[in-house]
């Protein structure tokens, strides 16, 4: 059996690492994607705040060494999900099954003048950069704001909005400055009152100011205004956006999408082609688009695959829960134990904020670390 997973994100890894924990050299598994190192979704803000450098948090794929496992460094061209194969950079590609697990692209041009007036910080390239702005950073209005939905990790904001008052006491900046936050959701983390109420609780004791059910349609970089889908207008000095998630081009070419993403069965992740599977951000399986949900897909999937290899059928479905770490700042970390199941109204149970979540969140990202590239690792 040949098996072709397309991205090594939380999905591709943690599904390649159980097909070869599960097969090892009995299947050919190819994983590929076109750049070079994986970085955990929160060390993008360790390196942003200056808590870690950029070095400290990529782990490179040339160390994935895995029994029936290769990985490919390469950009895919063109997806034919009828006949499994993919066109690359570095050839053509055919499999048995197939698992499209491709991520969204971030589309800053889509929100006019955010590339030009405003700094997006959700690539990790964005991130990276917004590190340097943030150093040469000498106070004032900051707004952190979400352009549209969905949008990956959907505490972040809300994370970044306390990290940055933070870095700002921090710095002895915080007296001339102020943080703004604009989401497009009534609540900071609508499925769990009781962490949106911990968060809130938290804006109110730092002064943050919390504009809710509110996205920004566009900035102007000359008056330096970030103008609200209600038409409010808010003046910055730093502007940190999240900018409209899309799916792939590639994906959205190859007849795999509805509505802009892939329908996917919300049991078994698959698609509506024979033997091929997607997991994470680019599917619209009702979970929001975080690691940690398409971690538990793969997990699905990959038994899947094994039984099927093995001739009997998987006796598991997905469950749609995922567990999200949050920062509240001063080194303290909540947990919410979040559900989605197709049908029913999502819910999530809040622990904390306390240091023992801190550590906790740390083991997380080493643990997975330790399991995909075999090596040990510590966030910061």
């Amino acid at each position: 059996m040949r098996v072709l997973v397309l991205g090594a994100g939380f999905g591709g890894l943690e599904l390649t690492t159980r097909l070869s924990e599960g097969l090892g050299d009995e299947v050919e598994v190819v994983l590929m994607d076109q750049a070079d190192a994986f970085v955990l979704g929160f060390s993008k803000l360790d390196v942003m705040f200056g808590r870690t450098v950029a070095e400290a948090v990529r782990h490179d794929y040339c160390d994935l060494v895995k029994p029936g496992v290769r990985f490919v460094q390469t950009a895919v061209r063109s997806i034919d999900p009828a006949a499994r194969r993919v066109e690359t950079e570095a050839g053509s590609f055919h499999a048995d099954v197939m698992v499209v697990a491709l991520g969204a692209d971030l589309d800053p041009a889509a929100t006019p003048g955010l590339s030009e007036g405003g700094h997006e910080f959700y690539t990790v390239a964005g991130a990276f950069a917004a590190r340097d702005v943030l150093a040469g950073f000498g106070g004032g209005r900051v707004i952190i704001g979400v352009t549209s939905t969905p949008f990956k990790c959907p505490p972040a904001p809300s994370e970044t909005a306390l990290m940055m008052h933070d870095y700002l006491t921090e710095r002895g900046l915080v007296e001339g400055s102020e943080v703004s936050l604009v989401m497009p959701f009534g609540l900071p983390v609508p499925p769990s009152p009781a962490a949106s109420a911990a968060l809130l609780a938290a804006f109110a004791e730092r002064g943050i100011n919390w504009h809710p059910d509110r996205s920004v349609r566009a900035l102007d970089p000359v008056r330096n205004v970030a103008v609200l889908d209600s038409r409010e207008e808010l003046r910055y000095d730093l502007f940190l956006g999240v900018p409209v998630h899309r799916a792939p081009a590639v994906v959205l070419e190859s007849g795999l999408c509805l509505d802009g993403w892939i329908p996917v069965d919300p049991l078994t992740l698959e698609t509506t082609f024979p033997n091929v599977y997607a997991i994470g951000d680019v599917t619209s399986a009702g979970t929001p688009k975080a690691g940690v949900f398409a971690e538990g897909q793969a997990v699905v999937v990959a038994d899947e695959i094994i039984a099927q290899h093995r001739g009997r059928r998987a006796s598991g479905t997905y469950d749609g829960r995922g567990t999200c770490y949050v920062e509240f700042g001063h080194d303290q970390v909540g947990r919410v134990d979040v559900t989605f199941r197709s049908g029913e109204r999502p819910s999530g149970e809040f622990d904390g904020p306390s240091s023992d979540y801190a550590a906790e969140k740390s083991q997380f990202g080493s643990s997975r670390i330790q399991r995909w590239f075999a090596r040990d690792w510590t966030s910061y």
